[in-house]
């Protein structure tokens, strides 16, 4: 269900994020160019893939309603326990509010060198709650419930970030080395690129 979420957002989304991707990339080029910058492929390749996580979360918060209820909900764990634990229900509102914000984290924890859980907490709990006033804004609902999952994804998000940063200084040098992750990142592009041409009922030819 979740996936299924994700890929209705990229069919809605694709025009503006192509054009978007493509500005932004000259952009950056020209700005590494003119300034002389060292060109690193990992590290562009992923500050491209946040941009395009935060406009699709931009656009599954406000175009789904995740609270069935609507209005206005400020107690704690109302919403959240409404739903039978493992039917599809929990595991979009509940899970789904968890998961989507995990790379929310791992990213944002990466970019402000985070080593301490308050500096995502801070951060996640305002992103969080300006989403929700957003959505009240425009007809949807607020809910306390979501700040709280989303706040929890971010955590583990920045758990992720921690975890992954403490086993990379135990691998061999050539895992550290910044071809190696420029070798994984074009894997990943190229996956990336056929789960978008895929989604979109794309051919290659």
């Amino acid at each position: 269900m979740i996936v299924d979420t994700l890929t209705s957002a990229i069919k809605v989304m694709w025009p503006m994020l192509v054009i978007f991707l493509v500005v932004m990339i000259a952009i950056r080029l020209t700005y590494i160019r003119i300034n002389h910058e060292k060109f690193i492929f990992y590290k562009e390749f992923l500050n491209l893939i946040f941009i395009v996580y935060v406009l699709l979360l931009f656009q599954l918060l406000t175009s789904t309603e995740m609270n069935t209820n609507g209005g206005l909900n400020i107690v704690p764990f109302t919403e959240m326990f409404r739903y039978e634990i493992g039917s599809k229900l929990f595991i979009f509102n509940v899970i789904g509010n968890i998961v989507i914000f995990i790379p929310f984290g791992y990213f944002v924890s990466s970019y402000v060198k985070a080593n301490k859980v308050s500096h995502i907490l801070f951060i996640s709990a305002i992103t969080s709650l300006t989403v929700e006033l957003v959505q009240l804004q425009i007809g949807r609902s607020f809910d306390i419930d979501d700040i709280l999952l989303n706040v929890t994804g971010s955590i583990f998000g920045f758990l992720l970030f921690i975890g992954l940063s403490a086993i990379k200084k135990h691998l061999p040098r050539f895992f550290q080395s910044d071809i190696f992750y420029n070798l994984l990142c074009v894997v990943l592009s190229f996956l990336a690129l056929f789960y978008f041409m895929k989604a979109l009922e794309l051919r290659w030819f």
